[in-house]
């Protein structure tokens, strides 16, 4: 009979994260990248996250700190992805038994050097070629698009594209936030059998857990049977050229409703809004930035949202995944990069991208209408859960760990 060794355990599934930032920093890919470390950790894996330092991170003497949930472990070694930064992080990666699992949380604006920072590129390519490194992308945008009336932009998109053939030529596996990003690299590959994989965008946002405090919240800015209409963002200018029109002919209806900006950025805009429009004062009000869970209530104690992007909703923009994971009744937009799901069943109130005419007819329907708004705001949580959230993410990595690798070849 044969006595099992107690020293000999089953090895601890592990993956490397890499990603431009991470908290304390704020942003997506920060909130993305710390959430999805932690989900891995809980279903018992090993996640080491490499990344720059950032002031506000814990500090240590060999660039590590371990993350306050249990199996993470962050290495904040990247400084500026300079080479010199990418030799100091190679022999760290060497010292882990091989080959590695990589997944690159792939924005190109976030590795340095103008969002040009094509050497990156290549040392993905040589651990791959070199050390048998298993490279996966998580692309959350792939690269900018041609600008001619921008010269600077368009000199960046074409190293952009250089960046994408490098990439691609490394990664065993790029999982794609959006299917449309599938048909904008798919060239790039090169006639390279490369594995595209759709793996939608959580939210970063929770749903909310505390009914007192939104309850609070929905007195604080409509008390009574009074509307809120809300809208969260970052209010740059590709969105506010289509939200403005939509605030004015709101505020001018002749209905009880407080319309709420939501987000960085919402009172810098509320202010720009009411010097041009002193008649909005008291109509529209704005939060400024919030926590992630004062914004869950904040978001929850709307009664509707308004969402307008002008290359259509797609699972990419987490202002609208949030307010998806808590439930509500969302109009948005349809455009070039919006997934056929959307304007499948009744999750969502969909207007083409720029018709404010469509979009203010769909608000204004549901606006009048609280059935209609429970039957979009349940089918818009049920979604969520069944489509979108993270543990299906989770699911989705954890099965494809052990999966070969398609044949690589090196060019």
């Amino acid at each position: 009979m044969t006595v099992a060794n107690p020293e000999r355990r089953t090895p601890r599934p592990s993956c490397h994260l890499i990603s431009s930032e991470y908290p304390p920093q704020i942003g997506g890919v920060s909130d993305y990248t710390s959430l999805l470390a932690a989900g891995l950790a809980e279903h018992g894996d090993e996640v080491h996250v490499w990344c720059p330092a950032c002031p506000g991170a814990l500090p240590s003497s060999t660039g590590r700190a371990l993350n306050s949930t249990p199996g993470i472990v962050v290495h904040r070694q990247f400084g500026s992805f300079s080479p010199a930064d990418l030799r100091r992080v190679g022999a760290e990666l060497d010292t882990f038994p091989g080959p590695l699992r990589l997944l690159v949380q792939w924005v190109p604006h976030g590795f340095g050097y103008r969002s040009m920072n094509l050497g990156f590129c290549w040392w993905l390519w040589k651990r791959a070629r070199q050390r048998g490194d298993r490279i996966e992308l998580m692309v959350h945008e792939p690269f900018l698009s041609f600008a001619w009336a921008s010269p600077r932009q368009s000199a960046a998109a074409f190293v952009h594209r250089w960046m994408t053939i490098v990439l691609l030529r490394a990664a065993a596996r790029v999982w794609i936030s959006i299917p449309g990003w599938e048909r904008s690299m798919r060239a790039y590959a090169l006639g390279r059998n490369v594995e595209f994989e759709w793996l939608p965008i959580f939210s970063n946002i929770p749903a909310a857990s505390d009914p007192a405090r939104t309850l609070a919240i929905r007195r604080q800015y409509a008390d009574g049977n009074r509307l809120l209409i809300g809208h969260f963002g970052t209010f740059g200018s590709l969105i506010t050229t289509l939200l403005d029109p939509i605030l004015l002919a709101l505020a001018g209806d002749p209905v009880e409703q407080t319309i709420l900006l939501m987000g960085k950025g919402s009172d810098r805009h509320l202010s720009e809004l009411i010097q041009k429009e002193p008649r909005l004062e008291g109509v529209i009000r704005a939060t400024g930035q919030l926590s992630d869970q004062e914004l869950s209530h904040h978001l929850s104690a709307c009664d509707l949202l308004i969402q307008p992007y002008p290359d259509g909703v797609s699972t990419r923009r987490g202002s609208f995944m949030a307010g998806l994971a808590n439930g509500k009744p969302i109009v948005t937009t349809t455009g070039w990069l919006t997934e056929p799901l959307w304007s499948q069943g009744d999750a969502v109130k969909l207007a083409p991208a720029g018709d404010t005419r469509a979009f203010l007819e769909q608000t204004r329907l549901l606006r009048q209408d609280p059935s209609a708004r429970l039957r979009v705001g349940c089918a818009a949580g049920q979604l969520y859960r069944e489509r979108f959230d993270i543990s299906h993410t989770i699911s989705s990595l954890r099965r494809t760990a052990t999966t070969r690798d398609p044949e690589c070849v090196f060019l």
